[in-house]
């Protein structure tokens, strides 16, 4: 057995002993169900994890990761999570949270062949065709590559609230708003980039669905 793997079974152990010493039924609380405010979209990068970054305890966020945390309407993982959070758990917030440094960013913005990953790269090198104009605008490439961040952030709060789970919460009347975050690596600081979306009529018409 590995020290590193030795050491995460360890640190479980140490974890269960300093969570009972505190709270007798802690865990015991924590198996009786979920009722989380809060479904979190993120980036699978480990260096953004989403209880420690907002202080959150467990059971107060539902999480969906995945690279560059994209909202693709054909994802079957990333729909059932959605439809779960809104449906069953009732959550009342979303946020989609992206990251200065991303590494599937990076990647959306230059030509290398990674491997099987450059089917889901495509996706965001979709948003960066549809903005080229004013990234292409940017000298800077490192500004260019953090406003890419934020752009493509921004376009995934948009497409979830293109889905069909999220207009028809809406329609009856659910209380739930989409928000779009970047956490900065290097400071541990979130950014609120100030798209906060309650209703479909903030879409274009054409993405308004009619239930």
């Amino acid at each position: 057995m590995s020290d590193f793997y030795k050491k995460i079974l360890d640190n479980n152990k140490k974890w269960v002993e300093e969570k009972l010493a505190v709270d007798n039924d802690y865990f015991k609380d924590l198996a009786k169900g979920q009722q989380p405010p809060l479904l979190w979209i993120g980036c699978s990068d480990s260096r953004v994890p989403a209880n420690e970054i907002i202080g959150a305890a467990p059971g107060e966020v539902f999480v969906h990761r995945n690279i560059a945390n994209m909202v693709v309407h054909s994802d079957m993982n990333m729909l059932s999570v959605l439809d779960y959070a809104v449906n069953a758990l009732k959550i009342k917030h979303i946020i989609v949270c992206g990251h200065y440094g991303c590494g599937g960013v990076k990647a959306a913005m230059g030509n290398d062949s990674i491997g099987i990953i450059d089917n889901w790269i495509r996706h965001i090198k979709d948003v960066y065709r549809f903005h080229k104009q004013e990234l292409d605008a940017i000298s800077d490439e490192n500004e260019r590559f953090n406003k890419f961040v934020e752009i493509n952030v921004k376009e995934q709060v948009f497409d979830l609230a293109k889905t069909s789970i999220v207009q028809n919460a809406w329609k009856n009347g659910q209380e739930l708003c989409l928000h779009g975050w970047v956490y900065g690596l290097n400071s541990g600081y979130v950014t609120d980039l100030n798209v906060n979306i309650d209703s479909n009529d903030q879409l274009d018409e054409v993405y308004q669905l009619k239930f």
